[in-house]
């Protein structure tokens, strides 16, 4: 058997950079106040060492954990099944590991998971939180304001006053939906539809109001709530028929609902663009160039969004911590919507 080598020491990197191991625990621990050669001759030795600086000591000294919670405020089972929720986080992550910071994900299967979620960020675990998905009537917002950790939300905060001093990142959602609702009129559709998201999130309200920003007083029984997946979209789909034969177009909350009405009115016989055209919401690729036929859509950058929240989560850690540079910056991003035509419409 050969002996495991040891790991290199904190003495060790001192000796090497011919400094105290005082100096060398500052450099490595992401302290103040060591003239730049010393700091080059410490890196340097870290690196020929191999040294790896406990994290322990390291948060002694910044008051830094450099890890950030991702709260989703959905199932595992919605998360797992719907590309938004991949994207985002590739962005978050992407960001962080830039920043040599962890992502510690946290799911919310029910309510009990609720206090878990608030127990756990307020210990003391992370620097911060990014959450999103959340609902009207979450509890999450309150026990996150408790907890007291910095927090950037995904999406228009909808609750409370405390909504009000909330950073976040959103697509202009309402501008979205107006486009994509004035070029099915443009068509030449005069009975057009839309399947809405679930309407205790934001994002959903915002998308129905541009809707109805061009249709007016159109007919109530034109418009039905779906829940943002594809079982929804083929439920209010069925429901449209029955309710409206005669309906010419559909603007859908989202990608997977609209592939779930495309595959209602493929059963039903009737023929996309011909005779109904389709619009969805998001431009997730998995989904949108993947449909029968490929789905005309609002394009969101929802990577861009998870980077965006992660770097303004980063920067007010920043600012917390005195550094130069770090300034407060706008307490609200609404990123822009473009409107993406393929087949469907």
């Amino acid at each position: 058997m050969t002996e495991t080598a040891s790991r290199p020491t904190l003495e060790a990197v001192a000796a090497r950079a011919g400094v105290s191991r005082a100096t060398a625990s500052r450099v490595v621990n992401g302290g103040d106040g060591v003239r730049e050669p010393l700091v080059e001759r410490v890196r340097r030795a870290v690196e020929e060492l191999g040294y790896v600086p406990n994290q322990a000591a390291r948060s002694l000294v910044t008051r830094r954990h450099d890890a950030v919670a991702v709260v989703i405020a959905e199932p595992e089972t919605r998360v797992f099944a719907d590309p938004f929720f991949a994207l985002q986080l590739r962005g978050i992550s992407k960001e962080l590991t830039a920043h040599d910071s962890q992502l510690v994900l946290l799911l919310t299967e029910g309510r009990d998971d609720h206090a878990r979620v608030g127990r756990y960020l307020a210990g003391g675990h992370v620097d911060g939180a990014l959450v999103f998905s959340l609902h009207l009537d979450d509890p999450l917002p309150e026990l996150i304001h408790g907890a007291g950790v910095p927090t950037v939300f995904g999406g228009r905060p909808g609750w409370g006053d405390g909504a009000r001093r909330a950073v976040y990142v959103d697509s202009d959602n309402r501008g979205g939906a107006r486009e994509a609702v004035r070029h099915l009129v443009g068509l030449g559709r005069t009975r057009v539809a839309h399947i809405t998201g679930a309407l205790d999130q934001t994002s959903a309200v915002d998308r129905l109001d541009g809707f109805r920003d061009v249709m007016g007083d159109a007919d109530p029984g034109l418009v039905v709530e779906g829940d943002f997946t594809p079982a929804g979209g083929e439920r209010a789909m069925r429901e449209l028929l029955e309710r409206c034969p005669d309906i010419d177009a559909v603007f859908a909350a989202n990608d997977l609902t609209a592939s779930g009405a495309l595959r209602v009115l493929r059963e039903r016989g009737r023929r996309v663009p011909d005779d109904v055209a389709v619009i969805g919401f998001d431009d997730m690729l998995p989904v949108a160039e993947q449909t029968d036929p490929p789905l005309t859509t609002v394009r969101q950058d929802i990577e861009e969004m998870g980077r965006l929240m992660a770097r303004l989560l980063l920067r007010d850690l920043d600012r917390r911590a005195g550094k130069q540079g770090a300034d407060d910056g706008p307490a609200g991003v609404v990123l822009p919507t473009t409107l993406v035509r393929r087949v469907s419409a």
